[in-house]
């Protein structure tokens, strides 16, 4: 099976999502099933959310046998190569927020299929892209980092409205519409994590 340059790129994003789950589970001493579930989790769980919202059953990851291969080996590599791992966090968050990116526009393109309304479908893109990781830090007894610290959902819904906007109202190729959306997720992301950039914080 040939895999196109997106689709690698989702892998990549989907095997990061499930080593940032594996790692959680390993500093909070999971045993293994606990290990599994939870990169399990954090890799899937935005996108079967998503496809539960919208009533799409099957949930895709049921029928992805690549993506379930890659959480897997994501998660022994976790496991037994956990002290590398951690010295690779960079290179993880890179793939982290290509990860973002490329399942903000994914979420997106399954509301517009559905026929639902476009600011639906950007909530749907940042539910794909984001509900893993709080999922993961719920289960984990943490605060999640989507609501207190990092920007994000913010990236996510900037790339997301990016994409509907070129894609749909200035008639650019949904390709290139694609890659500019993901390209702008991605640079928020990584840019934002650089100079430890907060969104301000409510209080009392």
């Amino acid at each position: 099976m040939q895999l196109t340059f997106i689709q690698g790129l989702e892998l990549l994003g989907t095997f990061a999502f499930a080593v940032s789950g594996a790692t959680a589970a390993i500093n909070k001493s999971y045993d293994v099933i606990g290990l599994l579930a939870l990169a399990f989790i954090t890799a899937i769980g935005g996108g079967t959310i998503r496809d539960l919202l919208i009533g799409a059953t099957p949930v895709a990851w049921m029928t992805d046998e690549l993506s379930n291969t890659a959480i897997i080996v994501a998660a022994i590599i976790a496991a037994l190569f956990f002290s590398y791992v951690k010295k690779l966090n960079r290179l993880l968050s890179t793939f982290d927020a290509i990860g973002l990116g490329l399942f903000t526009i994914t979420g997106i393109n399954k509301g517009i299929a559905a026929g639902l309304p476009m600011p639906v479908c950007v909530a749907l893109g940042v539910i794909t892209g984001t509900f893993g990781g709080l999922l993961r830090d719920v289960i984990c007894g943490e605060q999640p980092i989507l609501f207190t610290r990092e920007i994000y959902a913010a990236a996510s819904i900037a790339g997301g409205i990016l994409y509907l906007l070129t894609g749909h109202y200035t008639g650019i190729p949904g390709d290139i519409s694609k890659s500019i959306a993901v390209a702008v997720i991605v640079a928020i992301r990584l840019i934002t994590l650089r100079n430890n950039w907060q969104l301000p914080r409510l209080r009392a």
